[in-house]
């Protein structure tokens, strides 16, 4: 690691610390994933691996934060340290959405930029998909924007996890609570691509709002937020919805408008939010046909 120069810490990710540093030959700036392992006799954990080698099929998309290379170290204790070397941005969409919201004159984001940010994550998350990659954890703070080329990119890819068909049971403590599809919330076994749509649109609500959709605190809260908006989902609705393991019987709310809760996105950007939250994961929207959608038609694709 001699060839990096450590600059400041600059956050925690899913498996450890992550440093700002710079590439002392090439002047590149980089961020350091410094991944602590416990290298057993059967060698590096197999998550690691994991995330490694999904990162490496994945970095080939423009929109997806690039692996630029894996760096193995035996610090002077005698541990085995991984690091995941990435391209560096400075800034992610959370805090590029509060530098609208904490201006004096609080100002929305223009309608170009998320157009242009929203066309970006679906084409990530459709070259996630399509590598049988499930992102499964995203939030304003996993995508990072290049602020100069007007480029958004996915991170964080490390709960990521290849599916197979027919779709396996997964672990539940998966994505933040605010971009929870209601069927995790729910303690679904089996759920697919559309948790990700889900969080999308949750986050294309935050660009237009600049605050969170559904901000609960709990799980029993999240749903709350998102039945008083969406109204309460039925057998109808949702079909399966009350034979899953944590349905309880919910006060029956109606559903509101939805352009009103996202007042600054035209008709078209409304009913494209609508499809990608419904409550049946069928009738979502992927996040390849949002690409055809015609809230986009008036952004030059040429560009992307």
């Amino acid at each position: 690691m001699e060839k990096y120069e450590k600059m400041e810490k600059v956050g925690e990710g899913t498996y450890g610390k992550v440093y700002k540093a710079r590439d002392k030959v090439t002047g590149q700036l980089v961020a350091l994933k410094k991944t602590r392992l416990e290298i057993d006799e059967e060698g590096i954990p197999s998550t690691s691996l994991r995330e490694v080698s999904l990162l490496q099929l994945l970095s080939n998309c423009l929109y997806i934060v690039r692996l630029l290379c894996v760096e193995y170290v035996t610090s002077k204790q005698g541990k085995s340290i991984l690091y995941l070397v990435f391209e560096y941005l400075d800034t992610d969409l959370k805090k590029f959405i509060d530098t609208y919201r904490k201006s004096p004159n609080s100002r929305p984001l223009p309608s170009s930029i998320i157009k242009s940010f929203l066309y970006q994550l679906c084409k990530g998350i459709t070259h996630c998909h399509s590598h049988g990659v499930i992102h499964r954890d995203l939030k304003p703070q996993n995508l990072l924007i290049d602020r100069e080329k007007g480029i958004l990119k996915v991170a964080d890819l490390g709960l990521g996890r290849a599916f197979t068909i027919p779709m396996k049971s997964y672990t539940h403590e998966i994505v933040t609570l605010w971009y929870r599809a209601p069927e995790v919330l729910l303690g679904t076994t089996h759920y697919a691509l559309g948790v990700d749509v889900w969080s999308i649109g949750c986050i294309f609500a935050e660009m237009a709002r600049r605050q969170p959709l559904f901000p609960g605190d709990s799980e029993y809260q999240q749903l709350i937020h998102i039945f008083r908006l969406l109204g309460t989902p039925t057998e109808k609705t949702c079909p399966g919805v009350t034979s899953l393991r944590d349905w309880h019987v919910y006060p029956q709310w109606e559903p509101q408008s939805l352009a009103d809760a996202v007042p600054h996105l035209d008709a078209q950007g409304v009913d494209l939010l609508s499809k990608m939250l419904k409550y049946d994961q069928a009738d979502r929207i992927s996040a390849k046909a949002a690409l055809s959608h015609p809230y986009f038609d008036t952004l030059d694709k040429s560009q992307f």
